[in-house]
């Protein structure tokens, strides 16, 4: 990938309206973003109706409708492609258990994601009302379960994102996974 001094220009000037920028933006992100994508679809069900590739173009769309963003940086990108992508993929499970009344639920597996939980997968939906509540509780531990879950971002990228120090980044990290593990774990 390119250096981010460069990543973070092409970002700005496609802000700024260049559609240049965009085209040359675009194939620099893809690897970074199909690496994302399949860290997010780890723990899926083998033959997942969507597959990396297909997470990255939705959400890519998704992204690149978006108006008047200012992106910041690298960092500030991925974290919202992360978002895009959480919501794609709770988008699909919520769907899929309307259709199916309760069956065949996506599940990510937590253990995939650095220590945030051991233990048998979880299903989308459920991280995403679990995510949505401890958001009610602690926005920015939301905040960095979701950079550093769905967008794979470090404790420095996700510091420089929140605009926090890393300790900081690094004690939501551990408060939000025994959080996360007992939410998850309730009957």
């Amino acid at each position: 990938m390119t250096a981010p001094a460069n990543l973070t220009q092409l970002l700005v000037s496609w802000s700024n309206g260049d559609p240049n920028a965009l085209d040359d933006l675009t194939p620099l992100v893809h690897q970074e973003l199909r690496r994302v994508a399949a860290r997010c679809m780890a723990g899926e069900r083998p033959g997942h109706i969507l597959q990396p590739t297909a997470l990255v173009n939705e959400a890519f769309l998704r992204l690149i409708d978006w108006k008047d963003v200012r992106w910041q940086n690298r960092a500030h990108f991925f974290a919202v492609a992360a978002q895009m992508m959480r919501r794609v993929l709770v988008d699909l499970a919520r769907t899929r258990d309307r259709e199916k009344r309760g069956g065949g639920q996506l599940h990510v597996s937590l253990s995939e994601a650095a220590d945030i939980a051991a233990g048998p997968g979880v299903d989308l939906v459920a991280l995403d009302d679990a995510l949505r509540t401890l958001e009610t509780l602690n926005a920015r531990q939301s905040r960095v379960i979701e950079l550093r879950f769905f967008g794979g971002l470090s404790l420095d990228e996700a510091a420089h994102v929140l605009d926090v120090s890393v300790a900081t980044v690094r004690r939501d990290w551990s408060l939000a996974q025994a959080w996360l593990y007992r939410e998850l774990n309730r009957a």
